[in-house]
């Protein structure tokens, strides 16, 4: 059987608006993605992820569509699509689609006529509730970005449901023709020349609202199976589900190849260990080592042969990859890299998110007004309401806000980092000057050249695609080891997450054992020797050689 070709491809994900400003709005854009397509050439990706552009208000910046087969104005037009589809083609990369088909925008007009009336055709492509007999909210479950998941609506005098803005009302997959809709509209863009799609909540589209079941409701791989048979199944597409409540179990649901459901789906169990059982991510937990490695073991180990892993520090609603778990100060290019190679070199499909191959950092910004993010605003009044003090949110802000992320792509020195002549949607970070693609495409030794190795590396060695993983040191406080084998060959993967020098002794078999370094961001080591010895944030790849 042929091995899918996303199995060795390297994702690099681009939020527009913060990538590339090509015409002076302050705004990133399609033309803008096209006219860096060889800077991502060089970097060596092969599939570019683009986070919506699609037709929208812009009430969540693009996960809320108004119309799935336009594009934003900000963004471009369709035409600028199909450039970007054969230019990246050109280039030997795949575009995929972000697709959000849990719920759409209440501009589009399917909700726009479902309000209307309720003799509507489209009524029931949304879920509606009479409210309670005493006149009270169907029911008390909160949204995602605060307040009710209830909307009132006096035309009719019922309730449309939103797991997320009040602007952002759920499709209804209990009804037939939203399959047949949303089919009919995936087709249209592979058809286009898309290569896939990632799915934003996907885990959500089964519901049971009655019965408060959200994520992985009794009818979710149901649908998904339909989806795939009716659309990109037959294509050879990737697809990526998110799924905020996976466990290795159900992402085998999702990905066994026998199941005929997703190419992968995002977990997120290894980011949400620093989130505080109660009050979330806004209350963030201290770095555990121990606990991160338990958890990326779990999941190289259920899934292999069972299912596909996707790899991934950090993306648009992630706080940054070297802050978040490296040391974004004095050893920033360092653990930047220490993160690269721990993991690219697992099993699974690596995801990049633009800025990370350069090292770009948080932000603190010192005002909420100077925060764009409908999510850091609305949680922001709601904790300082409830008695949060503003000196606690804005730390957690600091900390895990989704603008960490969108803070615009650093291209070089020049004002706004060369990454619009006017000023931005959304403050460029400060450290512009010193963090930029410019300064890292010239520096052979820069985090930009070590993903490139990285990416190269998967492609020319089959065992890192395929081979078996094998935790070392679990309970190591400092030192991420593991081993990659496949067919005789044995990589030996050590990582120093530490700001001081680490040791550890060595299993048996792992000792005085000679090697070829294949990548290292410190020194290059030509074997095992006694103990393993890391200086701070030090990691390299061996490949041992057999014993004789």
């Amino acid at each position: 059987m042929t091995q899918p070709w996303w199995k060795d491809a390297v994702v690099y994900q681009i939020y527009p608006r913060s990538f590339k400003d090509s015409n002076g709005d302050g705004m990133g854009d399609i033309p803008g993605v096209i006219s860096k397509l060889d800077y991502l050439a060089t970097l060596g990706i092969n599939v570019i992820w683009l986070s919506p552009v699609f037709a929208s208000p812009m009430d969540d910046n693009g996960y809320d569509i108004s119309d799935y087969q336009d594009i934003a104005p900000e963004f471009g037009t369709l035409a600028d699509i199909d450039r970007l589809i054969a230019e990246a083609d050109a280039r030997g990369i795949k575009i995929i689609m972000d697709l959000v088909v849990n719920h759409s925008s209440d501009e589009h007009p399917w909700f726009v006529s479902a309000k209307s009336s309720k003799d509507s055709p489209y009524r029931d492509f949304y879920i509606w509730r009479q409210p309670n007999a005493d006149g009270s909210l169907p029911s008390d479950m909160h949204s995602y970005f605060g307040g009710s998941m209830w909307e009132f609506d006096e035309v009719s005098g019922e309730y449309y449901f939103h797991q997320f803005s009040k602007k952002q009302p759920d499709l209804n997959w209990d009804n037939p023709a939203v399959h047949t809709a949303v089919h009919d509209m995936m087709n249209w863009w592979l058809d286009r020349g898309v290569a896939g799609f990632r799915m934003d909540v996907i885990d959500l589209i089964g519901k049971d609202v009655d019965a408060r079941i959200m994520a992985n409701g009794p009818r979710l791989h149901e649908l998904i199976q339909a989806m795939n048979k009716a659309t990109f199944g037959p294509r050879d597409a990737l697809t990526v589900g998110e799924a905020w409540s996976a466990t290795p179990e159900i992402a085998k649901l999702y990905s066994h190849p026998e199941r005929h459901e997703l190419s992968m789906v995002f977990q997120f169990e290894h980011i949400t260990l620093s989130f505080d059982p109660v009050h979330g991510k806004w209350k963030p937990r201290p770095f555990n080592l121990v606990e991160l490695k338990a958890v990326f073991n779990k999941w190289q180990t259920e899934l292999a042969g069972q299912g596909w892993n996707s790899l991934f520090w950090n993306n648009h609603d992630l706080p940054r990859a070297v802050s978040k778990y490296g040391n974004d100060g004095e050893y920033r290019v360092r653990s930047a890299k220490c993160l690269a190679t721990t993991l690219h070199l697992m099993q699974g499909t690596p995801y990049i998110y633009q800025g990370e191959e350069l090292g770009m950092t948080n932000v603190q910004f010192p005002s909420i007004e100077d925060y764009q993010d409908i999510e850091t605003r609305n949680l922001y009044t709601e904790r300082l309401a409830a008695g949060h003090s503003e000196d606690e949110m804005m730390a957690a802000i600091y900390a895990n806000s989704r603008d960490n992320a969108r803070t615009p792509m650093q291209w070089d020195d020049s004002a706004h980092g060369g990454f619009s002549t006017a000023q931005p949607w959304l403050g460029v970070n400060p450290n512009y000057p010193q963090i930029n693609a410019a300064q890292n495409v010239a520096d052979e030794g820069s985090i930009f050249h070590h993903y490139r190795k990285l990416i190269a590396l998967r492609k020319a060695h089959p065992v890192i695609v395929d081979g078996q993983f094998e935790l070392l040191l679990p309970e190591h406080e400092q030192i991420f080891a593991y081993l990659r084998q496949l067919d005789g060959k044995t990589l030996l993967v050590a990582s120093n997450f530490s700001n001081e020098a680490a040791h550890a002794e060595l299993p048996e078999a792992l000792r005085l054992r000679s090697g070829t370094c294949l990548i290292h961001n410190h020194q290059a080591h030509t074997g095992t020797g006694e103990q393993l010895s890391l200086a701070p944030w030090e990691s390299f790849v061996l490949s041992l050689e057999e014993l004789v």
